[in-house]
């Protein structure tokens, strides 16, 4: 039949309606509807968990890399000194912090943190803006 939302009440109906004898099997996957695998399936998760859904895990994907002292490292690094490159950033990383990372794994955490190229030339800009005003630049 496909994926589809069974609702909770329906699986512990059928639990219960099995568990207390009053309708055989069939007669319960008839009126509710689902595969006797499905309802095995639910009967063995309501006996190991008691309760008829799985728990959703916490946190999905991949564990971080870089901890959020990481990422205020390299956040302040940057402030410092802006016009560094990933792979500077990335080799003080693992001098320092002794963290070995992808290149664009740091571009992508400073991108999170709400650094971006525009902010990173923006923070270059006003650190040279007074080497400008005093006629350093022709």
């Amino acid at each position: 039949m496909g994926n589809r939302h069974i609702s909770r009440d329906v699986k512990i109906a059928a639990i219960n309606l099995y568990d207390q004898g009053h309708l055989t099997l069939k007669q319960i996957l008839d009126c509710v509807g689902f595969s006797q695998r499905t309802f095995y399936r639910v009967l063995k998760l309501w006996r190991t968990t008691g309760d008829v859904i799985r728990a959703k895990r916490r946190c999905t994907g991949r564990y971080r890399l870089l901890h959020y002292d990481d990422v205020d490292y390299l956040i302040r690094l940057v402030q410092h000194q802006p016009d560094w490159f990933l792979d500077e950033l990335l080799g003080l990383l693992k001098h320092n912090r002794f963290i070995s990372v992808h290149y664009t794994t740091i571009h992508r955490e400073l991108e999170r943190a709400g650094m971006s190229t525009k902010n990173l030339t923006v923070i270059a800009i006003e650190r040279n803006e007074p080497s400008i005003s005093h006629g350093l630049y022709p």
